[in-house]
């Protein structure tokens, strides 16, 4: 009785000002790509602040891997529209990528100027290898907790091996699990049962799948509100740029193409960056070739979604294209539309479809379907966290074609052993000495930055 009564407690709802300040330092923290940020949305929302249960944690997380674009940033906003409505999702949402946009936007600038980022080599050095401790431990989390028999590991196996190995498109994947979900809870319910942290309980304060959803109308008038509300916030500055700067100008494509990948980069960026890296050197010559390569450097090492590289070719492109304006402004102008047209529908995504998801979280089916894909994405999890986690350690990285088989190999020459050492000592600070996220990443950052300095000096004097 006590335990529930304390999991109920009122008071132990976050308050808005509580939230706001949690979801800052997740914004400026949320380094590691998908993996990484939701390992940390997992530590501080699940396990540390006990803001929201286990289950609901994962129920958010499955539609969201469901939508087009970031869906770490999609799970912010979701959770923050879980906590305190529709405000919460917007603040949620915007501060998960508010600090890695003006981190990228200052460096863009940088680069445009001066072409020179050697110096965020060795600045980040360290960091990148920390945070591939951060992903390692988003999959050991995650997955201890989603995969909860024998059928949803052969589940995560399958779809982990479907993407790594054989190239096979993120929705099939995900289809295919929560088909196998929907079927499977027919004939065998208590494998495919909805599970939480530990099995029953769960103590987090959003605590059971049909509960403590904000209040919505789901009548097909707000569904029109929020398309129609949405809609127009999302080609208000296209249609404000068109009449001020005229329709010609390279802020029209560059409108068109981001709004047009924000609807299909199911997937992740991952899924999407070799086309939009195709599209902006070959098609529109936005970029020169490799320099696609240097923003996808810059997006990795600082906070915000991977996507946020689009922010970097939006920039450069206006920036070189700049009409009737400075080159400078013309880029922050580029960046920040490619900003709005990419994140504006991730918000009509959440607002539009979570309250239905939540209406249905009852729904045995759905629930089935739902456990399957969450399986799948413990799979997908560790595929990004090995795409990573070689990009980390080797410098060359190449793709090994052979029949089905569509993998990334890795040149074993190219082996950083600097980089080997710092993540080795990630691993140990955070599993073994408990150090924690922050201080880890500051101790590698600073190891980092260190070795790069003595390298340089060293090689100064050969």
């Amino acid at each position: 009785m006590s335990d529930v009564s304390l999991e109920r407690a009122p008071a132990a709802h976050p308050t808005f000002r509580e939230a706001l300040a949690v979801w800052i330092k997740i914004g400026l923290l949320s380094f590691g790509g998908p993996a990484g940020q939701i390992a940390l949305m997992h530590r501080m929302l699940v396990e540390e602040k006990r803001w929201v249960s286990e289950a609901r944690f994962l129920h958010a997380l499955n539609y969201c891997m469901l939508l087009p674009g970031p869906e770490a940033q999609q799970l912010a906003t979701y959770i923050g529209w879980l906590l305190h409505g529709v405000r919460g999702g917007i603040v949620a949402g915007t501060l998960f990528v508010l600090p890695g946009f003006c981190v990228i936007l200052t460096l863009s600038t940088a680069y445009a100027l001066y072409q020179e980022t050697a110096w965020l080599g060795a600045l980040f050095f360290g960091l990148k290898a920390a945070v591939l401790a951060v992903v390692i431990e988003a999959v050991i989390r995650v997955g201890k907790r989603a995969l909860k028999n024998q059928v949803m590991v052969a589940i995560a196996a399958l779809a982990f091996v479907g993407i790594f190995a054989f190239g096979l498109p993120f929705p099939l994947i995900i289809a295919a699990a929560a088909l196998a979900g929907w079927l499977g809870v027919r004939s065998r319910p208590d494998l495919f049962a909805a599970q939480g942290h530990g099995g029953k309980g769960s103590t987090g304060i959003v605590d059971d799948l049909a509960a403590k959803a904000p209040a919505t109308d789901l009548g097909p008038m707000r569904a029109l509100r929020v398309i129609g509300l949405c809609g127009a916030l999302w080609v208000a500055p296209v249609l404000m740029l068109g009449v001020m700067l005229g329709w010609k100008t390279v802020f029209t494509p560059i409108a068109t193409f981001f709004s047009t990948m924000a609807v299909v980069t199911f997937g992740g960026a991952y899924a999407v960056l070799a086309y939009v890296a195709q599209q902006a050197v070959e098609t529109y010559q936005w970029l020169k070739p490799g320099e696609m390569l240097d923003g996808l450097a810059l997006a990795e090492t600082t906070p915000g979604p991977l996507i946020l590289v689009l922010v970097y070719v939006g920039f450069l492109a206006a920036f070189r294209d700049p009409g009737m304006l400075s080159p400078l402004m013309a880029g922050v102008m580029g960046a920040t539309l490619t900003t709005w047209v990419t994140f504006v529908p991730c918000f009509l995504w959440i607002f539009l479809g979570a309250p239905y998801i939540e209406r249905l979280a009852g729904n045995k089916a759905l629930s089935g379907a739902l456990s399957a894909v969450t399986a799948a994405v413990v799979g997908v999890i560790l595929n990004l966290a090995l795409w990573f986690g070689l990009h980390t350690l080797f410098g060359k990285v190449t793709t090994l074609r052979a029949g089905p088989l569509d993998m990334p190999w890795p040149d074993l020459t190219s082996l950083d052993p600097a980089a080997a050492l710092v993540s080795l000592i990630a691993v140990l600070a955070l599993f073994r000495f408990k150090l924690g996220m922050i201080p880890t990443l500051a101790l590698c950052g600073a190891i980092g930055l260190g070795w790069r300095a003595l390298s340089g000096a060293f090689m100064g004097q050969v």
